[in-house]
């Protein structure tokens, strides 16, 4: 069996999955990460020293342990002093040569193959450690998408008190606008411990066909309402992502149509997920009712035409300590694996009109999926 390549990975945690990965733990300061012959080693400053030791089987080096003193006492600016501590680093640790991850700085980079380590940016690798999850990830997803529930039971509630007036809709006596329904998600979100920030789509009318579109304004009697919520854990920053449609009042007919071809592409691909299935093999089979329905998707448009309607997205992607990660389920070549978290979100639209998309959270198991998600598909909220 080939052994594993030596690789390095430079920031901080909050802000790299690669790294919060590694160390479950919030580190807001770059340092770097290093694998060298089957050995973990952070190259880190003090302040942070203790708290990754406490994670066990890393060796945590200090920048001191480097000449980081002798160099700030020398003259040197703070930036330049970094990069000769991990050029120095590397050379202790005799790494020859490393892969590193897409995003590796530049200027590092630069400075560590002027002294000789040879550096490949591989990013599929750095997706493929990040593709099964671990324990505390996958526990960290659930209650973010238990989050997200909350926060789709808050929306729902706040649109079944909308009463049309005209073409307005009211509730609680106030127009009911996407800023409301966005507030009411947020809070809920908060109160079951997850974290929905400003990214959250509410979308009305016309709005729901401009794919992520965050949407604003007051919502309309009979137009679509589409919420979609990625809240995020935040003991294990990982992240969950559903989305639902509704309509307040009476529902047209197109919508409804748009609706139940979703709910069926949804429902095939779910019996498709399992761990080596392709995920072009899925993405196919969410095309086949609207295909069947006579709607374009992205398998029966003309090569190099923009789709504007109808099926024009892929079904879904990963999900976990970024929002949309490895594997897509769309026309790339990727293959799930026991482990991957995902998600389902077919949907359906015109210009104009605006359209349905309905996505669940569900997890690859050897002979199949566990669904995520537990919140019901009814327009009327």
């Amino acid at each position: 069996m080939p052994s594993m390549p030596d690789v390095l990975v430079y920031g901080d945690t909050v802000r790299h999955a690669e790294l919060r990965h590694e160390l479950p733990l919030v580190v807001p300061d770059p340092f770097l990460y290093a694998e060298a012959d089957g050995q973990r080693h952070v190259i880190v400053g003090s302040l942070e020293r203790a708290r990754i030791a406490a994670l066990g089987g890393v060796d945590v080096h200090p920048l001191e342990e480097f000449g980081y003193d002798e160099l700030v006492l020398g003259g040197a600016e703070r930036n330049a002093a970094v990069l000769e501590v991990m050029a120095r680093a590397c050379r202790s640790l005799k790494l020859g040569s490393a892969s590193v991850p897409a995003e590796f700085p530049l200027e590092l980079a630069d400075r560590l193959r002027d002294v000789g380590v040879e550096l490949t940016v591989d990013r599929s690798l750095f997706e493929a450690r990040r593709r099964v999850k671990s324990e505390a990830e996958l526990a960290g997803i659930r209650r973010a998408q238990a989050a997200a529930e909350a926060g789709m039971r808050g929306a729902a509630e706040l649109l079944r008190r909308g009463e049309p007036d005209g073409d307005r809709v009211r509730a609680d006596g106030e127009p009911l606008t996407c800023e409301r329904v966005k507030d009411a998600i947020r809070d809920a979100v908060a109160r079951a411990g997850g974290r929905a920030g400003d990214d959250l789509i509410v979308a009305h009318g016309a709005q729901t066909a401009s794919g992520h579109e965050m949407g604003s304004g007051p919502i309309q009697a009979g137009e679509p309402v589409i919420i979609d919520l990625w809240p995020r854990d935040p003991e294990s920053a990982c992240f969950a992502d559903m989305t639902r449609t509704f309509v307040v009042g009476k529902a047209p007919a197109e919508l409804r149509r748009y609706h139940e071809l979703t709910r069926e592409a949804l429902a095939r691909s779910l019996t498709a997920v399992r761990s080596g299935a392709a995920g072009r093999e899925i993405h196919r089979i969410s095309c086949q009712p609207y295909e069947q329905a006579g709607l374009p998707t992205q398998l029966s448009k003309n090569p190099g035409q923009v789709l504007e309607e109808g099926y024009f997205h892929s079904l879904g992607h990963g999900v976990g300590l970024e929002v949309h990660e490895a594997p897509t389920l769309g026309r790339a070549p990727d293959r799930l694996v026991a482990g991957d978290v995902i998600t389902l979100e077919p949907g359906c639209y015109r210009p104009g009109f605006g359209g349905c998309r309905l996505e669940d959270l569900v997890l690859v198991t050897e002979d199949g999926a566990e669904l995520l998600t537990d919140f019901p598909y009814d327009l009327e909220p």
